[in-house]
């Protein structure tokens, strides 16, 4: 099964990335993911359910540990068809 995630994490700063969106775009980024796009107000990852869902685990963990004082996410199963 594929898996797309959607994230933002907060406090915003729009001057400065805080230290807990720097920590969960490392996470992203290191994961084995297969699709990474990272943005100042959003951020998505997809890849199969396995390496997604580990992802998602270590990015609430490590961004909470951060500073994060919200982190909104949505998972969605991706088709066949769809990237």
């Amino acid at each position: 099964m594929r898996l797309r995630v959607e994230f933002t994490t907060e406090p915003f700063d729009l001057d400065e990335a805080p230290a807990h969106a720097v920590v969960a775009r490392e996470v992203v980024e290191a994961a084995e993911l297969d699709a990474v796009d990272v943005g100042p107000f959003g951020n998505t990852a997809e890849g199969g359910s396995d390496v997604v869902l580990t992802a998602v685990d270590a990015l609430l963990r490590k961004a909470l540990e951060a500073g994060a004082t919200r982190i909104s996410l949505q998972v969605n199963v991706v088709g066949e068809g769809e990237a």
